[in-house]
């Protein structure tokens, strides 16, 4: 696909329909993804990032029908993750001596996916690359969210090319923000910062505010995934101010996996006890075995407390929760409460070991929590209700 941004300015990526698990199979897309490149012409020709390897050649082919590919002067890869770099080889065998600019980090990345000596051209923070009647001017955004990562600013337009920076997994037609759904695109950022850039918050804020004291005007946004920001391009930029900052909504999530419902019903239980004391928490419930981990994550993270139950199976919990835990501890949230509960038959281990896991992920325990024997009595829920009422009152 390709479409003009403006008359120097061609978006020349991939809108991958689809799509529909990332990074292998750990992040659900449900509503597909792009892969986003940008064709850059004045006096000099750049090429912005590329798309991932199996559409390389189709992305090396319609190039071609847009662009002398001996005309292009510079590459540019902001960020050297293979959904953005994949096309290089390809792209390379045609025009082998291309100079690629890219940071330290990401010389050594691309040397490693690809083992090719090409010409790099390293960069850093405030080196300009100047085309003709503009400058890109280079960036770093270590960590944001992988080591080699940048942004390229454009003078003249006034565009700022920010990689995974700001984007979303989301497959549309329309290519700007102000075409799209803003419900639907809303969710998709904010699960796209949920899951991906949550561990580096206080690098998202440091570089937010580091980008403004720069002063450069900002017209549009364009990502490497999803829709180009130039209605109000900016205000994609407070929310990830707001997310960065241990990010809190009147929500409490429950998550939970059960072998015959006995977890289950503590975990409503524990959901009535929290509307009890305050109707105006949200309260989000999900079997964990039979839901999306990406959804889950994204609700952890618009949650001020969470609570975690299963049944103790073999001394230990049940499996699903063992990964959404792991994934929960790599997110590294912050000023999140927590609560453990579950049944068991034989034996009792599994409160402990989420109490103890909850705490190595961050999460303030504020109750010891609740077990049942077998199938929960009436007394038994009642128990759960009241550690619902408690988890709520904490957050008071």
């Amino acid at each position: 696909m390709s479409f003009k941004i403006n008359d120097t300015i061609t978006y020349v990526g991939k809108i991958d329909w689809e799509l529909r698990n990332f990074h292998g199979e750990e992040y659900s897309t449900q509503r597909g993804s792009s892969y986003n490149s940008y064709l850059i012409r004045d006096e000099k020709t750049v090429l912005i990032d590329t798309v991932w390897e199996p559409f390389g050649r189709e992305f090396i082919a319609k190039l071609k029908q847009e662009i002398d590919l001996n005309e292009i002067d510079y590459i540019v890869m902001n960020h050297n993750e293979v959904d953005h770099s994949g096309a290089l080889p390809f792209l390379l065998e045609e025009i082998p001596n291309t100079p690629i600019y890219c940071t330290a980090n990401g010389k050594k990345i691309l040397q490693g996916s690809y083992h090719q000596d090409w010409n790099f051209v390293e960069v850093k923070t405030g080196d300009r690359l100047n085309i003709g009647s503009r400058e890109l001017i280079f960036i770093e955004a270590r960590m944001l969210h992988w080591p080699d990562t940048m942004f390229c600013y454009l003078t003249g337009d006034n565009i700022l090319f920010s990689n995974d920076g700001f984007g979303q997994h989301f497959a549309s037609e329309h290519m700007y923000n102000d075409l799209v759904d803003t419900g639907e695109l809303y969710a998709e950022a904010l699960k796209y910062y949920a899951n991906i850039l949550t561990p580096f918050s206080k690098m998202v804020t440091a570089k937010i505010q580091e980008i403004v004291k720069m002063e450069l005007p900002i017209s549009m946004i364009c990502p490497s995934h999803g829709v180009i920001w130039r209605d109000n391009p900016l205000q994609i930029v407070h929310k990830y101010l707001e997310w960065a900052a241990e990010y809190q909504e009147e929500q409490v999530t429950i998550l939970y996996d059960t072998m015959w419902n006995s977890t289950r019903k503590m975990a409503e239980s524990l959901a009535q006890g929290i509307r009890m004391v305050n109707p105006n928490l949200t309260v989000k419930l999900y079997n964990t075995a039979r839901s999306d981990h990406t959804e889950v994550i994204a609700q952890v993270f618009c949650s001020k407390a969470i609570a975690v139950g299963s049944p103790t199976v073999n001394n230990g919990y049940l499996s699903s929760i063992a990964a959404i835990l792991e994934e929960i501890k790599g997110m590294k949230f912050k000023n999140k409460k927590a609560v453990p509960f579950g049944s068991y038959g034989w034996s009792g281990e599994v409160i402990k070991q989420l109490n103890e896991e909850l705490k190595k992920a961050g999460f303030e325990v504020v109750d010891e929590g609740v077990r049942s024997l077998w199938t929960p009595s009436e007394e038994n829920l009642l128990e759960c209700v009241e550690l619902g009422k408690r988890l709520a009152a904490s957050l008071q």
